[in-house]
């Protein structure tokens, strides 16, 4: 691909990412233009990084989630290695030279997949939110070109992707707090509380029952009754 066509396909991309509003939206779109830019890659998928696991969000093949469902039941892979991964890794022939050789092993045998080339998605400073895999059925597909491509189609990735998550927390602490200021009317008219009594009886509860005061405060508005009291 010349490098205007590159630009221009890049460019649209970019104007389709900018206007997800959750990274449900969002993550489809990264990994299509993941497979339409980089010609070498077949089959591409985003995780997204999260504590104790890192979930395949998006893909463009069924074969990407085999191979993510692989990494988990071996804990071993290029996910494996959470924000300590490499910036960007490439693997030339998965069936020889790969770090991770029973998951490499696995992957060959099921998918065909030969070829591997990650990339952290970044947001600021060091810390990253997820990780672009590209994939090639063809041994020694990705050369030093896909590898640059790559950088930029990540870090245009990266912006997209952090705006959305950004945007889905907003849209979460809102309604989170619109529910405890339903609970907390709720207690005030019941036990005629105040408004810090009626908050500091869903904080105690919370704190009580090891339960996050969001859950205390959807379970007084959608039943009436306080966790763990008779109905």
């Amino acid at each position: 691909m010349d490098r205007h066509e590159f630009g221009r396909r890049l460019a649209e991309a970019a104007r389709a990412m900018s206007g997800g509003r959750h990274p449900s939206d969002t993550l489809p779109q990264i990994a299509a233009m993941a497979v339409d830019l980089i010609d070498s890659c077949d089959v591409a998928g985003v995780c997204v990084l999260r504590p104790g696991r890192n979930d395949t969000c998006a893909h463009t093949h069924a074969s990407v989630q085999v191979m993510d469902d692989l990494q988990h039941d071996l804990a071993e892979g290029p996910a494996m290695g959470g924000a300590s991964s490499p910036d960007v890794m490439s693997i030339g022939d998965l069936s020889g030279d790969a770090p991770w050789p029973r998951w490499a092993s696995e992957v060959v045998e099921r998918t065909g997949v030969r070829s591997y080339l990650g990339f952290r998605l970044f947001v600021e400073g060091d810390d990253s939110i997820g990780l672009l895999n590209l994939y090639a059925y063809e041994p020694h597909a990705f050369d030093h070109e896909d590898q640059l491509d790559g950088l930029v189609a990540a870090a245009h990735a990266s912006v997209a992707l952090s705006s959305s998550v950004r945007h889905d927390q907003m849209h979460t602490a809102l309604t989170s707090r619109q529910l405890i200021g339903e609970a907390t009317g709720i207690l005030r008219e019941r036990f005629e509380l105040t408004s810090e009594q009626a908050f500091a009886v869903l904080k105690r509860l919370s704190s009580q029952q090891n339960i996050k005061l969001f859950a205390v405060a959807q379970h007084v508005v959608e039943t009436g009754t306080l966790p763990g009291s008779a109905p």
